[in-house]
């Protein structure tokens, strides 16, 4: 397995675990690869981490902020199956 296959797994198996949580803006983050393993890093966004500005409700502007969310998914690159899903804290 490659690189892009690693990530194209990955973002299925958060989709899929995440699906009944609404995520949006899901997408690579890091890779690595490391003795037969893949580490693969997914960012993604919940409807409640959109904070928005209190006067944007009333003025209709659109400042708000959206914090993201990591999962860090770990890969068996000969049988390409997802051992792990970890939290990643954006910090990090």
């Amino acid at each position: 397995m490659d690189a892009k296959q690693a990530a194209k797994i990955a973002k299925a198996y958060v989709a899929t675990m995440l699906e009944d949580e609404n995520i949006t803006n899901l997408g690579l983050e890091e890779i690595d690869y490391n003795n037969g393993f893949w580490d693969v890093t997914v960012g993604f966004s919940r409807p409640w981490n959109t904070y928005r500005n209190p006067l944007a409700a009333i003025t209709g502007a659109g400042d708000s902020t959206i914090r993201r969310a990591y999962r860090i998914i770990k890969i068996d690159n000969e049988t390409e199956n997802v051992l792990s899903m970890k939290r990643r804290d954006a910090e990090q």
